[in-house]
């Protein structure tokens, strides 16, 4: 019943719109349609620049970049985890964008640290195996062989990857 009212009313405005439309002159149809055109791009342009802010903002572009095809078809949460794997090398100080020449892997990696990089919980027991598979899971994205850029990350995952399994024994 109520599609019916529906259905009733949507044809009696488009009735009456197109009435007044065969009824007015061309000169009122032209300033009517450019009032609403410009009221309209007002409107547009008001929503932009609110919606601006949000566009180009980093949760924004974490939404849209499993839309856009990559090499190596990364999706939202693997590029999650691979920022996650960057943050925790960063602030261990290991991992850093400015000094690429600067040998960061002096020091060793403490077994705590090596169980984040691995994306492991410290406090659980782990088989070889269930390391294993998280190690490659991270390697798939980070290996030499997909982007050279990398390698010094993939050298931190191995060394990760080996203290671990040596804290497993």
């Amino acid at each position: 019943m109520n599609i019916f009212f529906v259905t009733l009313i949507i044809f009696v405005l488009i009735y009456l719109l197109l009435n007044w439309f065969a009824k007015t002159s061309s000169k009122k149809i032209s300033k009517g349609i450019r009032s609403i055109t410009i009221i309209l791009a007002a409107v547009l342009a008001i929503a932009m620049a609110y919606a601006g802010r949000f566009i180009f903002s980093l949760p924004f572009v974490l939404m849209i970049l499993p839309l856009i095809k990559t090499k190596a078809g990364l999706t939202l949460f693997q590029l999650f985890r691979i920022w996650s794997l960057l943050r925790v090398l960063k602030n261990s100080g290991r991992f850093n964008f400015n000094n690429i020449n600067q040998n960061l892997n002096t020091q060793s990696i403490s077994i705590e640290e090596a169980y984040r990089i691995i994306n492991l919980d410290p406090k659980k027991k782990y088989s070889k195996d269930e390391v294993l598979k998280s190690y490659k899971k991270i390697m798939k994205k980070i290996h030499p062989d997909v982007s050279p850029e990398l390698s010094r990350l993939a050298s931190i995952v191995n060394e990760a990857k080996d203290k671990v399994l040596e804290d497993i024994k």
